[in-house]
């Protein structure tokens, strides 16, 4: 399997800087909200970076966090899926990988927040390498974290971070599910949260998606393992509040869909097809979005002109 790109071509780019391509089939999108009315809020989205320890690939996330920077954001989100392969891997195994992921976030110049996902459960599999740690470990000590789910303020902004994972023992392997204890201390947040307080969260299973409709046909269930299954439930939770938006991966493509007042953006990947090319029509990339008073501007932006080849 090979990136797409060389190594003699990225050090190229950097010498004339990052090329970041708007691509017609990501025109920039605007939709009507309600804002903090405190100024422009300018993030970064970028998800599913399955970064491998590879030159090639680690050369790919040095261009793309520099693409990033170019943006100037004041926040930059990550959807998870930071490593590729550690579910059924242990923490040595998987040390290089993180070794690469962590200098593509070092790079990245503005204040950083990361959410779990599926390939960052190191060692989930009791028999691949599991020494009966917690498969989350390696996530919260590589990112400095306690736990794996927060909440913070920006700009009069309440950003929520959830972990939307659980193992299961079925084929599936894992399913996306958003905890008891989570959920208890969601409503404890709202509970505290004035409700016109716009509220923006985070997570790496969708939520919402058309994704399967549209490429299995509109009466195709979507599996455990590609969406939260107690959306319903979490959702209700915000109905009273200003859920403006929700950012969420794992899915390789760029989406957008509005539903009761709410703008659902699914992040593409910053690897695309896991580094072989487009998926779907999504190359690899990142989300540009801008909060205004009243409104979210976003723009799918691809941080490298080559397309490999296409998975889909």
């Amino acid at each position: 399997m090979t990136s797409g790109i060389s190594r003699r071509r990225f050090l190229k780019s950097l010498g004339a800087g990052a090329a970041v391509v708007a691509s017609p089939g990501y025109a920039r999108t605007t939709r009507s909200m309600r804002g903090s009315g405190r100024g422009d809020l300018r993030l970064v989205f970028y998800t599913d970076i399955h970064a491998d320890g590879r030159d090639e690939t680690s050369a790919a996330l040095a261009m793309a966090a520099e693409a990033m920077n170019a943006q100037n954001p004041d926040l930059v989100l990550c959807g998870g899926d930071l490593i590729s392969g550690g579910f059924a891997s242990n923490s040595k195994e998987m040390a290089p990988r993180w070794n690469a992921y962590m200098n593509m976030a070092r790079a990245i110049r503005a204040e950083h927040h990361a959410v779990l996902g599926n390939h960052d459960l190191v060692g989930a599999l009791q028999n691949n390498g599991h020494d009966g740690t917690d498969p989350r470990s390696d996530f919260k000590r590589h990112l400095g974290l306690s736990r794996t789910y927060d909440s913070f303020e920006a700009l009069g902004y309440r950003f929520i971070l959830l972990d939307s994972l659980r193992i299961s023992n079925d084929s599936h392997r894992y399913e996306g599910w958003i905890s008891s204890e989570q959920t208890e201390w969601i409503r404890e947040l709202l509970a505290s949260t004035p409700r016109d307080v716009p509220i923006v969260l985070l997570l790496h299973m969708p939520l919402l998606t058309t994704f399967f409709a549209a490429t299995k046909g509109t009466t195709f269930q979507a599996q455990a393992n590609r969406v939260v299954l107690n959306n319903v439930e979490i959702l209700d939770l915000f109905a009273r509040h200003n859920l403006i938006l929700l950012l969420q991966g794992h899915l390789h493509v760029s989406e957008a869909i509005y539903w009761r007042g709410s703008t659902f953006l699914t992040g593409g990947a910053l690897c695309g097809g896991w580094w072989r090319g487009p998926y779907y029509g999504t190359a690899r990339g990142f989300t540009s979005i801008t909060l205004k008073d009243d409104r979210i501007e976003w723009e799918y932006l691809t941080y490298d002109s080559s397309t490999g080849h296409p998975d889909q």
